[in-house]
Parts: C-alpha cells; structure tokens; sequence
C-alpha cells in the first residue's frame, strides 16, 4: 500500500535534509583537515 503523498514529500524532503547536512559536514571536515596540513607546514593564516 501506497504511504500518503504529505508523507511521501516529507520522507523525501528529509532526505534531502539529512544528505545536505552531511555534505556541508563533509566539507567543513575536508577544509578543516587542509588548514591543519597548512599549518604544519609553516603556513598560517595571519
């Protein structure tokens, strides 16, 4: 059986919620991990 179409639009609109907030994670992890290679090679952000 079929779930309801208001139920369907939330499953998916969370769904897209969940995948954009790891994706945002993602990337604050990857430029996090980059500055501190940075910094351990001598170069610092003013």
């Amino acid at each position: 059986m079929a779930a309801r179409p208001s139920r369907l639009w939330l499953r998916r609109l969370a769904w897209l919620a969940g995948i954009w907030t790891l994706s945002v994670g993602a990337l604050a992890l990857v430029a996090y991990v980059l500055r501190l290679i940075m910094n351990a090679a001598g170069m610092t952000a003013g």
